[in-house]
C-alpha cells in the first residue's frame, strides 16, 4: 500500500518526501481538530464506571 502511494506521488525523491510529510500533517490536523472532537463525546474515555461500592455481599 505504501509503495503504491510512493509511486503515485509526483517528482523527485525530495519532492516526494516533502509531499508525503505535508499529507501526513494534513491528515493529522484533520483527525486532531475534526474527527477526535466529534468522536470524544461518543466514546467517553474519561468517564469511569467504578463507583466504589462492592456488588458482592458478605
Amino acid at each position: 500500500m505504501y509503495g503504491l502511494i510512493w509511486r503515485l506521488l509526483p517528482g523527485t525523491v525530495a519532492i516526494k518526501i516533502a509531499t508525503a510529510a505535508g499529507l501526513l500533517l494534513v491528515v493529522t490536523a484533520v483527525l486532531w481538530y475534526l474527527v477526535f472532537p466529534w468522536a470524544e463525546p461518543k466514546i467517553q474515555f474519561d468517564h469511569g464506571t467504578v463507583d466504589g461500592s462492592s456488588s458482592a455481599r458478605p
